[in-house]
């Protein structure tokens, strides 16, 4: 048994749910979102909760109970608050710029990187080494930070590059004479 599939998802205050055509449409102040259902679990809206059951004793319906249960409360959370993922520039003359619909990155290249922003993402930077990414779908976000952090990854000697906010970078020695 999944302790966490057992678990009802609140459906937090302002935000709607349906359930049609094979899927999960959520509504809420921060935009709409939409979870295709897997036909081995069982959904039902009750009242003010959400409950994700399998629909047989299969290995792969209980295998997916926990995971679908925990796209759902993503869902919920997502319309109603958003998430968040702030990335920290550290590195002589590496700095962010965030400008209309472009994010622009000083990272010691020859030239500056230009990174498109997504349709359903806000790019802020409230300082020059300081880059906020926040929406409602956790996974875009997750996934336009692992991006933007590609460009130049920490390096374990100095430290520099792009890291995620609490992230900590194993050191290592540099070479002695």
């Amino acid at each position: 048994m999944s302790r966490i599939g057992k678990k009802p998802v609140p459906i937090p205050a302002g935000v709607t749910v349906a359930i049609e055509g094979g899927e999960l449409r959520a509504k809420g102040p921060k935009g709409e979102l939409r979870l295709p259902l897997a036909e081995e679990i069982r959904y039902a809206v009750e009242g003010e909760t959400v409950t994700v059951r399998p629909a047989n004793d299969s290995k792969r319906a209980r295998a997916f109970w926990g995971m679908q249960r925990t796209l759902v409360s993503n869902l919920l959370v997502g319309v109603a608050e958003g998430f968040t993922k702030v990335l920290e520039i550290s590195g002589v003359g590496y700095r962010a710029s965030a400008q209309g619909n472009v994010l622009k990155l000083q990272l010691g290249y020859s030239h500056d990187v230009e990174f498109p922003v997504p349709e359903g993402i806000s790019i802020r930077t409230p300082d020059q080494t300081t880059v906020e990414i926040s929406g409602a779908d956790r996974q875009q976000v997750g996934q336009v930070a692992a991006e933007i952090r590609r460009w130049r990854k920490p390096e374990p000697y100095k430290g520099k590059g792009i890291k995620y906010r609490g992230e900590f970078i194993f050191r290592k020695e540099g070479k002695k004479k």
